[in-house]
């Protein structure tokens, strides 16, 4: 078996770049393969694209007659292109998109007749068979019926010769089975909420945008390599192999020279994305070997979220080209950085401002704070429930791991912002003379962007961090579909300028105040009841866990545990007041998360026993009959002074046994907690059980395979090693 590794090597090593060059300039071709403003203003009539564009900005509906000249329209642009098919293309709770592809082609009912037909009602809506999606308990397995539903506000786009109509995804009776869904409702009320709170300050506002800018970290491993690894091929992480001689401790990959292979790979992925019109601008080396970043442009959230799902994919069939195999995993390697998807969340006016960006005028900074302490008293309040959105078995490998923010939500602000929120906790109570008004805005809320000029540095252990004119939301997993998080956050925030609206309103009409007056009064006791929330200092240390703990924060080091406050009456009773999720479907997203890590972790449990015992031991056993022969040999020769000169091969001999020993132990013993953990119905328990009493086994056997690894010649070791996946470009 030790002969796939070799071959294995010899073919990585053996690799040339492949032959790639641009087609055109990016701003040339992006958007070439989207059914974007450009190709409808061209393919579809004056009411049709009027009709699109309503319901992209407006919400408004487009009735069957006008959908059938779109899909006309969609059908002829796609045929120029060379389409042969089309798909509903969807988002699932399996964590992966879907699509079901059907020909343009069809015939008479005779056979004759030929022609390309798609009109308004396949556009519009579809019925694939939803029996194996995850579902939750919202509906049983043999009632199939599951409706995809256009969604116009994310433009159709041509993949391969495929036309991608993204969807929304539902049951028969109308609950969410999918991760859109929940999204698009919470950004139509963020929407609705921020505008309202704008106009305090802008009459002319109509729309407020969430906007979202992803940062993407991945590792490239050479398809032979990571096809020499079981583990990595059936749970995307390396579940055993000890750590290289050299990891990332020079910090000679950070930001270095890409490697020839690898910037092929990231240039022909990058043309991809222009023609789909996904933006990508940043691409870099991380920290760990071989592990690498790419980041847009941000974009309207529902937009950026649909274009990270499609990137996903578009980045594993790029490197099946380059013969690589992209791992997203959070941690597919012990012993070097994780890889995490950090969320840039923002809030943007169709008047074109930045509501996290500060500006050089007090009204225009008094709209900043509004929005900024909003945001922060809406995570201080909720900051459980957003530790639950970014829950999963991968991530937790890297939450508190030293490279990623803790399991403890925290809002970092920096030092300066900290002071100007000091500066308002000490407003008066009730209306404000004149010159403290006058004082506040000039010297407090007027000074902001000059604070912030030297202040917008980041704290790398922070979670959740304000980075100048934007929140960055660190602790979001690589896997993770954004949807998750976006959608919380999005909720958690509109609630919370809900509730400021009707608070400033309050001491408007009740206590006769002023406009500012108002506001000021309500942010100054937001600011004292987030006060917990809110640390500047190293979020690893075990100080801050010990001070989270005395302030009351949540501290839930696993996915079972975070899991629980999805279904706590304060998240129920959120999602279900906003019209985000009722009950039925936040309940049935409840079971799926803790199913899906329990499945995880049962087949990392089966992956594990599998290899440790069909490729470790007898590796093991083989050498060992080598040194066994060896020390017979030498008895034959020396007599009773064998004991002697073969001292360090018996000594090898018996680690070699010992840690057999140990495998063999460990892995019944997991494969029985795992039948008991298997015994259990209640969702919640089994997980609970799968993390507790399966997992830990995990580390224990891995410690014993990987002593073997450095026990065993090297010539016979199956397994590819960390030095030869991290190292080869």
């Amino acid at each position: 078996m030790s002969t796939i590794r070799f071959q294995a090597l010899r073919e990585a090593s053996s690799r040339k770049p492949v032959d790639f060059q641009e087609s055109d300039r990016k701003s040339t071709i992006f958007g070439s393969n989207v059914f974007n403003d450009k190709a409808m203003r061209q393919y579809l009539t004056s009411d049709a694209f009027k009709g699109v564009q309503g319901a992209v900005q407006h919400g408004t509906k487009i009735d069957r007659k006008l959908a059938d000249y779109i899909a006309m329209g969609m059908k002829e642009w796609a045929l120029s292109k060379g389409v042969t098919h089309y798909t509903h293309w969807f988002q699932p709770l399996t964590g992966t998109t879907a699509e079901k592809h059907d020909a343009f082609f069809e015939t008479s009912y005779d056979g004759s007749d030929p022609v390309e037909k798609f009109g308004g009602a396949q556009l519009v809506q579809q019925e694939p068979d939803a029996s194996s999606f995850p579902n939750g308990g919202i509906r049983n397995t043999f009632e199939a019926r599951g409706y995809t539903a256009w969604d116009p506000t994310s433009p159709a786009f041509i993949f391969g010769t495929t036309l991608c109509i993204p969807t929304v995804f539902i049951s028969y009776t109308g609950e969410a089975l999918d991760y859109k869904t929940p999204l698009l409702r919470a950004l139509t009320v963020m929407d609705e909420a921020a505008t309202e709170v704008c106009k305090y300050f802008d009459k002319n506002v109509k729309k407020v945008t969430a906007t979202l800018g992803w940062e993407q970290e991945y590792f490239l491993v050479d398809s032979a390599l990571a096809n020499s690894r079981p583990d990595l091929m059936m749970t995307g992480r390396t579940l055993l192999g000890h750590t290289s001689a050299k990891g990332q401790q020079l910090d000679d990959h950070y930001f270095g020279s890409i490697p020839t292979r690898a910037l092929t790979y990231m240039r022909d992925l990058e043309q991809e994305c222009m023609l789909l019109g996904i933006p990508v601008k940043t691409r870099h080396n991380e920290v760990a070997p071989n592990q690498f970043e790419l980041a847009p442009i941000f974009e309207e959230t529902n937009l950026a979220v649909d274009h990270n799902c499609l990137l996903m994919d578009v980045m594993q069939k790029v490197a099946e080209r380059h013969d690589f195999k992209v791992l997203f995993h959070e941690k597919p390697f012990k012993g070097v950085n994780g890889s995490g998807k950090h969320n840039n969340w923002s809030l943007a006016t169709d008047t074109g401002v930045n509501l996290l960006s500060p500006s050089k005028t007090p009204m225009s900074n008094l709209q900043f704070l509004t929005f900024f302490i909003n945001t922060i008293k809406a995570v201080n309040d909720n900051e459980s429930l957003l530790r639950a959105a970014i829950a999963s078995a991968s991530n937790d490998h890297r939450l508190g791991a030293n490279e990623a923010p803790p399991a403890i939500i925290s809002v970092f602000i920096g030092g300066q912002l900290t002071k100007v929120l000091a500066e308002l906790e000490g407003v008066t109570t009730g209306k404000l003379s004149p010159e403290e008004k006058t004082d506040l805005k000039l010297n407090v809320v007027g000074k902001i962007p000059d604070v912030l000029l030297d202040n917008t540095d980041r704290n790398r252990t922070s979670p959740f961090a304000f980075t100048g004119n934007k929140f960055e939301f660190r602790a979001v997993g690589s896997t993770a579909n954004c949807s998750n998080a976006m959608t919380t956050l999005n909720a958690i925030v509109a609630k919370q300028l809900r509730d400021f609206k009707v608070e400033v309103d309050a001491l408007i009409d009740s206590k006769d105040m002023k406009k500012d007056d108002a506001i000021f009064n309500v942010l100054r006791e937001y600011i004292k009841q987030s006060k917990k929330i809110l640390f500047e200092g190293d979020g690893y240390s075990e100080e801050w866990e010990i001070e989270a703990k005395k302030r009351g924060l949540s501290n839930f080091k696993t996915t079972p545990e975070a899991l629980k406050a999805r279904v706590s009456k304060q998240s129920l009773d959120l999602f279900s007041e906003l019209n985000i999720m009722n009950h039925v479907e936040v309940e049935a997203r409840y079971e799926i998360e803790l199913e899906e890590y329990t499945k995880k972790i049962q087949i990392e449990g089966r992956v594990l026993g599998d290899i440790s015992k069909n490729h470790v031991i007898p590796t093991a056993i083989r050498y060992q009959n080598t040194l066994i022969a060896n020390v017979k040999g030498l008895k034959d020769i020396f007599g009773n002074d064998f004991e002697t000169i073969a001292k360090e091969q018996i000594i090898l001999i018996k680690d070699i046994s010992k840690h057999i020993e140990g495998i063999n132990t460990k892995v019944k013993e997991m494969t029985d907690a795992r039948k008991s953990a298997n015994a259990l119905t209640d969702a919640q328990e089994m997980a609970e059980a799968y993390c507790d009493k399966v997992k830990p086994y995990f580390e224990i056997i891995r410690n014993h395979c990987d002593k073997l690894e450095l026990l065993v010649d090297n010539e016979l070791w199956t397994l590819t090693k960390y030095r030869e996946l991290l190292f080869t470009k």
